[in-house]
């Protein structure tokens, strides 16, 4: 196991911590985590592969609290979780779309997410689920293969789109970002095992990582349940306009 010296330890701890902080609720923290391992020279493919390691470590402890403050839907997320995992461990083996048309198409479906959001003030403050009907649940089964897929050929944006497709089917936000966190926990392993499977994963940095990202996710997902709706909706749209710069930057920049 490689030996990191003390900077760089210091480096990855602080990044997973922070990252996992904010993705423990709306997901976004490879906004911070990835470019935290680029910047320390890695490969791109090893950057990815390392950081599903870490997140699925953080995620891991956010599906945990979600699931013991009772704000996961356990039925819909234990029936619907295979599905994540099977849709990103295809996705990131068969998928060979141009990068640059998905950023285009993933900049308007952020833009149409977070102005949706935006403009329904009250949207997730109550839950409405009551019994979900049959184009509800083919709904939630495409949902979870559909986005599971695309988390494991790219990713950006797949916890805003999965809290987005639970707010549309009727939960409020806390339960919509803790069902979401335990699909893109399934979706995250599905991919791990494809980059373990291609040797892309440097275990060192992801595993110190990991443990940092494990903290973050326990002191982020209490934040989210402690607050409710009120904290969870403006961070959502945060990080999502957040993740629309990032997207547009890339388009005229890069």
């Amino acid at each position: 196991m490689e030996i990191l010296d003390p900077s760089t330890i210091a480096f990855l701890l602080l990044a997973g911590f922070i990252a996992a902080f904010i993705d423990s609720t709306v997901g976004g923290g490879g906004l911070i985590s990835t470019p935290a391992l680029l910047a320390l020279g890695l490969p791109v493919n090893f950057a990815l592969g390392t950081n599903k390691l870490a997140a699925s470590m953080g995620g891991l402890m956010s599906v945990f609290s979600f699931w013991r403050a009772g704000k996961i839907n356990q039925k819909v997320a234990i029936s619907l979780m295979p599905l994540s995992f099977l849709g990103s461990a295809l996705g990131a083996y068969v998928v060979y779309l141009p990068e640059q048309l998905m950023k285009n198409v993933i900049v308007v479906l952020l833009v149409a997410v977070a102005v949706y959001t935006y403009r329904r003030k009250d949207w997730g403050d109550v839950s409405a689920v009551k019994q979900l009907g049959l184009a509800a649940l083919l709904g939630s089964v495409v949902m979870a293969f559909g986005i599971g897929f695309y988390d494991g050929f790219f990713g950006p944006g797949t916890g805003s789109f999965l809290i987005f497709g639970f707010l549309f089917l009727g939960y409020d936000f806390v339960t919509a970002a803790g069902n979401a966190k335990a699909l893109n926990f399934a979706s995250g392993i599905g991919a791990l095992l494809s980059f373990t499977l291609s040797g892309s994963v440097l275990w060192t940095y992801g595993l110190l990582m990991g443990f940092a990202m494990v903290i973050g996710a326990y002191f982020g997902s209490r934040m989210a349940i402690r607050h409710g709706a009120s904290y969870v909706k403006p961070l959502y749209l945060i990080v999502t306009t957040l993740l629309i710069g990032k997207q547009v930057y890339e388009l005229l920049f890069k």
